[in-house]
C-alpha cells in the first residue's frame, strides 16, 4: 500500500527537495503551498503521486480549508512535514506588529494546526511520523531576526510536546535544525553556494530518520554549513 505525506510549503527550497525525495520513495505527496512554484517539473515524472494544495497557510481560515481539502481524500497519514516559513529581518523594538503576526502564523501556528488536524490519523497506523523543519534560530538568537527566532524557538518547543505527547502512539516526532542552506532566503547574497548547504542534506537528514523509525527517533537534528554559520 503507498504511504502517504503532506509537506506544507512544498513548492519550492527545503519543502520541494522533500517533496522530491518522499515521491522518489514511492509516496503519495501532498504539496501545500501559495503555488506551484517550481513542482510543475514534478508533476511531469510523477502525475498520478502528487497533488497540489493551494493555501496561504499565515491565515488560518486557509490552513482549515486545506486540511479539509486533504481530509477528504485520505484516511491514513504516515509523514507530515511542517516545513512552511517565512523570515523576515528586524529588531524586536523596530519591527513592525505584522511582522511578528506573520512570522508566528506562519512558523508555529500553521504547524500547530495542522498536527491538531492529523494526528487522530496519524494514531491509526501505529507507525507515523511528524517532522518540524525548526532552523538553528531555534537555539541560537540571531542579530537582526528577532520574530524570527522567536518563532522558531516555538517551533522547537512545540516538538518536544508533541515528542512527550505522542510517543506512546506510535507517531515519532523529529526537529530538524538547518543553519544556512541555499534557499531564497539568501537570494541576493554575494557568499558562494559552497558556504551553503544543499537542500538535499536537509531531506536525507529526514530520510535517515524515517528509514530508522523502528528502533529510534532522531529527536533533533542539526546541520551546519561545512564551514560553520553564516
Amino acid at each position: 500500500m503507498q504511504k502517504i505525506a503532506i509537506v506544507t510549503g512544498g513548492s519550492k527550497g527545503i519543502g520541494i527537495s522533500i517533496v522530491e525525495k518522499l515521491l522518489k520513495e514511492d509516496f503519495h505527496v501532498f504539496a501545500i503551498s501559495r503555488s506551484k512554484g517550481e513542482l510543475g517539473r514534478l508533476f511531469d515524472i510523477f502525475p498520478e503521486s502528487l497533488e497540489l494544495v493551494v493555501a496561504d497557510l499565515s491565515i488560518k481560515t486557509e490552513v482549515y480549508k486545506a486540511i479539509d481539502t486533504i481530509k477528504g481524500k485520505i484516511n491514513r497519514l504516515d509523514i507530515l512535514v511542517n516545513n512552511a516559513g517565512v523570515f523576515m529581518p528586524g529588531k524586536l523594538s523596530e519591527e513592525r506588529d505584522h511582522d511578528y503576526e506573520l512570522q508566528m502564523a506562519l512558523n508555529v501556528s500553521a504547524a500547530y494546526y495542522m498536527s491538531k488536524a492529523f494526528i487522530p490519523m496519524m494514531k491509526l497506523g501505529k507507525d507515523a511520523y511528524i517532522f518540524n523543519i525548526c532552523s538553528t534560530a531555534s537555539i541560537t538568537a540571531y542579530e537582526n531576526g528577532a520574530s524570527y527566532c522567536i518563532s522558531k524557538h516555538a517551533l522547537l518547543g512545540m516538538s518536544k510536546v508533541l515528542r512527550k505527547e505522542l510517543m506512546e502512539d506510535g507517531i515519532a516526532v523529529s526537529a530538524i535544525l538547518p543553519g544556512a542552506t541555499l534557499t531564497d532566503s539568501w537570494a541576493g547574497s554575494d557568499l558562494p553556494e559552497s558556504r551553503f548547504m544543499k537542500t538535499s542534506s536537509i531531506s536525507e537528514a529526514m530520510w535517515f530518520a524515517w528509514a530508522n523509525r523502528d528502533n529510534c527517533v532522531l529527536e533533533e537534528i542539526l546541520l551546519r554549513p561545512r564551514l560553520g554559520d553564516i
